[in-house]
């Protein structure tokens, strides 16, 4: 029994630190965009943004460590590096972005302040809460993200019961490759590495349960919380699919808060922006904490180092959330385009049993992801016609994915080649 309770308790903590301004705005947009090609892109968005973030769980279950010890069979170097850049990459990006849908959903439709105002005095508080670690956070959330989700099943219901004359066609040309690629827009492979170890932490220093009961409570409250979020990604990219022959929209934010209207009217859609509001305050308030919670570790435990941090956290967030969602989606792609694919081999890799996953598979499928992801962060940031020859000679690179095909190949390689080893070691003896 105490098991149990335990298990919905983090699968409830699971899904509100997974469920930020991103897994909010993304889907119905996406569903939009998708018209009848929606089913194709809900298959393609559950596999980057619930399968993978969710592996990342049962990888933490199986290690029971540290964030660092997820990628520490590449190098403890690659595994110190890797983890900077991830908290870097938090700061910067999904942390702004919070600032962002705050202001576009619950300020800009309601009061006169500039963007920039308004993230300023959005990461004051964050620093304030940040400095002080108070509870009150973690109490509004236990809350706060059932009462957004009450609401948003209610759009979804009312949503979809109402009805439309036909659904328009697709604008994407592989629907379910854009559901893959914008789920990395959620951040949630690399807020599964990051979670995952909190929870660990958080259950050692219970002190109460042994490994396999961890690893099974882990490993269980992480498949509750990826049906809590297949469900909701699933009924918003069917909304937006449904409204797709009847709205004319090219803002995601907008979109939300024009379907809320359409189900709850002005005071519902008033309500939820408020209710959004505060779910990504905390989901900001998370993110700087965490990353000057590693800062002070690394740092043997300064509390200087955690102060600094913070504020230093809390100053890119002013800086990059008083521009518009759709800007920083934008700035976030060819970063995304270099560091998920190592992220998702290394989730990958850490779930797969440890005769397929030795050290040296670790660091050749990571390394040979490194190189072919290249391609894929460069054709953001020079012209995509310089590069087009490199492309055409990598499988799969003009959807982004160059990565896969050479990671798999790799993998298998050396499995073979490790398996081949120990057969002569063995006939040897």
């Amino acid at each position: 029994m105490k098991q149990s309770k335990q298990t919905i308790v983090i699968a409830f903590a699971l899904f509100s630190l997974f469920f930020g301004a991103g897994n909010l705005i993304l889907p119905p947009f996406l569903g939009y965009n998708a018209g009848d090609g929606w089913v194709w892109v809900l298959v393609g968005f559950t596999i980057s943004a619930v399968i993978i973030p969710i592996l990342a769980i049962y990888g933490h279950a199986k290690l029971q460590g540290t964030m660092l010890d997820f990628a520490n069979k590449v190098s403890p170097t690659f595994a110190v590096v890797y983890s900077i850049l991830i908290y870097i990459i938090s700061i910067s990006l999904p942390s702004p972005r919070t600032a962002s849908v705050t202001y576009e959903m619950a300020i800009e439709p309601f009061f006169q302040i500039s963007s920039l105002g308004l993230s300023s005095i959005y990461f004051a508080l964050v620093l304030i809460f940040v400095l002080n670690r108070t509870r009150v956070l973690s109490v509004i959330g236990k809350f706060l993200t059932p009462l957004i989700v009450f609401i948003l099943l209610i759009i979804i219901c009312l949503g979809l019961f109402t009805e439309v004359e036909s659904i328009r066609g697709s604008i994407f040309n592989n629907s379910f490759v854009e559901g893959i690629l914008e789920g990395y827009q959620t951040f949630d492979a690399i807020g599964g590495v990051v979670v995952g170890g909190v929870v660990v932490i958080s259950l050692s220093l219970q002190g109460k349960f042994n490994y396999k009961e961890k690893k099974r409570m882990i490993a269980r409250s992480g498949l509750f919380a990826g049906l809590g979020l297949f469900v909701i990604y699933g009924g918003l990219i069917a909304l937006g699919a449904h409204n797709s022959n009847v709205l004319v929209i090219d803002n995601r934010t907008e979109l939300l808060s024009v379907l809320s209207i359409q189900t709850l009217g002005n005071i519902g859609n008033a309500f939820l922006s408020v209710l959004v509001a505060l779910a990504c305050f905390t989901t900001a308030v998370g993110i700087v904490t965490g990353t000057a919670d590693f800062v002070k570790g690394v740092l043997g435990n300064s509390q200087k180092a955690y102060i600094i941090t913070g504020i230093i956290g809390c100053i890119l967030g002013v800086l990059m959330g008083q521009f518009d969602v759709h800007y920083i989606i934008n700035v976030a792609l060819p970063v995304l385009m270099f560091i998920y694919p190592i992220t998702i081999v290394l989730i990958l890799l850490n779930v797969f049993p440890e005769k397929w996953a030795s050290k040296l598979v670790f660091r050749g499928v990571v390394l040979v992801t490194f190189i072919f992801s290249i391609p894929d962060f460069l054709k953001f940031i020079i012209s995509e016609e310089k590069i087009v020859p490199i492309n055409e000679l990598i499988p799969l690179s003009e959807f982004s994915m160059g990565w896969v095909l050479p990671a798999l190949f790799v993998f298998v390689l050396l499995n073979v080649l490790n398996f081949r080893n120990k057969k002569t070691d063995t006939e040897l003896t």
